[in-house]
């Protein structure tokens, strides 16, 4: 009885949040229109594609770094990249962090590591996105807006980062989500480590490879960057990596290349698009 009030009272608010909250039509038509690989879904995924984007929009916050001024066109662009590869799980995934900072473009970080032998060697990393266990998650607006374009070949730094968040849930980024139990660990481990290794190999013997070389640095930025294409670029990925494929669709609740395209509401945003730039 207590579970059924807290869940009646949950879908009460998260209403009253998604109406007072709304995303305008025009704004949120112009989102898809930018970025087409969130059209591929059913008429029933789009609708809770938008309401739970709403929702992570009144659950984090957005500030910019050194001036960069957050738009509600960059917020509603960065939330609804990050809530697709939740759509099935639920925003529960994203309570660890509420921060989200925003960067006009690639930050250049200092890093510093020590090899074997104790040596401490420094150097700088461009980042074009970051997350950390607990927030904030780090983002370039540049790499973000030019989703639309990259997807082709598969790059997306907002589902890349945000699968990094996926996989910190349990405390570790270890390339393995948060699963119900060993025998499940196990299994996705025995699709990812292989595919892991073979794909480092190709890397290593500069062979021309399916997905973002940065994928060989760890076995958890491989699970990065096969989400980031199996959401963007997913008949890439299949072609590729079908066991990856077919294990990340299982885990996302999701199969972009069987979801019925319905209707074409990526033209309806270029058309609204159009109208706003008359």
């Amino acid at each position: 009885m207590l579970r059924w009030a807290c869940g009646t009272w949950r879908r009460w608010r998260d209403d009253r949040i998604c109406r007072r909250y709304a995303i305008p039509d025009t704004l949120w038509q112009l989102t898809l229109a930018r970025f087409p690989f969130l059209t591929w879904r059913t008429s029933e995924d789009q609708s809770r594609l938008r309401r739970l984007t709403t929702l992570f929009l009144a659950r984090k916050e957005f500030s910019g770094a050194q001036g960069f001024v957050v738009t509600d066109e960059i917020a509603v662009a960065v939330s609804a990249q990050a809530v697709l590869p939740v759509l099935n799980l639920g925003l529960g995934l994203y309570d660890g962090f509420v921060g989200i900072v925003m960067h006009s473009d690639a930050v250049v970080a200092q890093r510093e590591v020590i090899d074997e032998d104790g040596i401490v060697h420094q150097f700088e990393e461009e980042l074009s996105g970051e997350a950390m266990h607990g927030g904030p998650v780090m983002l370039s607006w540049h790499d973000v807006d030019a989703a639309g374009v990259s997807d082709s070949w598969g790059y997306n730094v907002a589902i890349h980062e945000f699968a990094h968040v996926i996989d910190m849930v349990d405390g570790a980024a270890d390339g393995v989500p948060a699963l119900r139990d060993r025998e499940a660990r196990a299994a996705w481990l025995s699709v990812m480590e292989p595919a892991y290794a073979d794909f480092c190999v190709q890397v290593d013997s500069d062979q021309s490879v399916p997905i973002d070389p940065y994928a060989a640095e760890s076995i958890d930025e491989f699970f990065a960057v096969t989400s980031e294409s199996f959401f963007v670029d997913p008949g890439g990925l299949h072609q590729a990596m079908p066991q990856v494929y077919r294990l990340l669709a299982g885990y996302f609740g999701q199969d972009p290349l069987a979801a019925p395209p319905g209707r074409n509401l990526a033209s309806d945003g270029r058309a609204a698009l159009a109208k706003q730039s008359a």
